[in-house]
């Protein structure tokens, strides 16, 4: 599921079907965190990355003016690149995955006392806390910058406030 909604994403050429896709990804991530004994991080998957990301992506896509961006060109030459680069890198993964030392099933391991919520708050606040407050600030202004560009622009015909006729 994860694969699939991620190949589709970069392949299909409808932008709302590509995002539609990139939640299907998200949902798949989401069920590997809960068969992981991630529950935390389970919920947040979907109600951060899909319930608000990926709707804020739908608005943006839906706000810009996609006949322009189709005219255009794109990566039309450096297709065998990209192909180049994905085919090393999932080689690489590939040859990470099989010298790893895999653990066995989830259901030997021992359960966290507290559990894996209260496991994770703890180094969130306190070993990680600088990092977790960066990313908030840097997510603040990815939204700030996002309505910025979606709000319309002034034309130049149309006289000011201010200007007297």
């Amino acid at each position: 599921m994860v694969l699939a909604g991620a190949v589709l994403t970069v392949s299909l050429r409808n932008a709302v079907h590509c995002a539609v896709a990139l939640i299907v990804s998200l949902l798949g991530t989401a069920g590997l965190y809960l068969l992981q004994r991630a529950e935390f991080l389970f919920a947040v998957q979907i109600i951060l990355y899909i319930g608000g990301i990926m709707l804020l992506f739908l608005f943006v896509i839906m706000l810009i003016n996609l006949d322009e961006s189709r005219q255009e060109r794109h990566f039309v030459k450096g297709w065998w690149l990209g192909l180049a680069l994905a085919l090393g890198t999932g080689g690489i993964g590939l040859r990470w995955a099989a010298q790893r030392n895999w653990p066995g099933p989830a259901s030997n391991q021992a359960p966290v006392p507290g559990g894996n919520t209260q496991l994770l708050a703890d180094l969130l606040f306190s070993e990680y806390l600088v990092p977790f407050e960066a990313i908030s600030l840097l997510l603040l202004v990815a939204i700030v910058g996002s309505v910025l560009m979606a709000r319309p622009k002034p034309t130049a015909s149309a006289p000011s406030k201010g200007a007297k006729a």
